[in-house]
């Protein structure tokens, strides 16, 4: 347990600086024992749990219901006559919810997509798109008058220029 580690990691968290000496030290060693216990403990257990499953591994292997690796090992004449073993009754009942389940996956597959179909509503329809008439010949005049009025300003004087893009600027 490194203190400053501890102490700086309190004041990074909280902004409240502890002494080395303050009790709060007291209560995380004690807190370390504790958890140092408990740890033993559960690796204790772990290893009691494997033990029991190799256990049971190996006699399923000698009984006949678990291949042990190499080539599948030969049911004893006993098991070959006697009714399904537990093994193979659940990988049969695991089969079933199996298909129960893909069963149940596929239905509700048509429901979402039978839902969506019944109640999603079409896109609205687009805004209809104005196409701009031919141009009225009082257009067409203007437009001329205007870039024949651009091309003489352009040889006008820059004092004059200025003073028309002033005036054009004004409402």
């Amino acid at each position: 347990m490194d203190q400053q580690k501890l102490r700086t990691l309190v004041f990074e968290k909280t902004g409240v600086r502890i002494d080395i000496d303050d009790p709060i030290f007291a209560l995380v060693a004690l807190n370390e024992a504790v958890l140092a216990e408990a740890v033993e403990r559960h690796v204790a257990l772990l290893d009691d749990a494997s033990a029991d499953l190799a256990d049971q591994v190996r006699a399923l292997q000698d009984a006949g219901y678990l291949g042990n690796g190499g080539t599948p090992a030969a049911r004893p004449a006993a098991l070959a006559t006697a009714a399904p073993g537990p093994v193979q009754a659940a990988a049969a009942q695991e089969k079933r919810l199996i298909a129960i389940a893909g069963g149940a996956a596929l239905l509700c597959a048509f429901v979402v997509l039978a839902g969506q179909a019944l109640l999603l509503r079409p896109a609205p329809a687009q805004a209809p798109v104005m196409v701009a008439k031919e141009l009225t010949p009082a257009q067409s005049a203007a437009l001329r008058d205007g870039e024949k009025l651009a091309r003489v300003v352009s040889t006008l004087d820059p004092k004059t220029r200025a003073a028309i893009a002033a005036g054009m600027q004004k409402p």
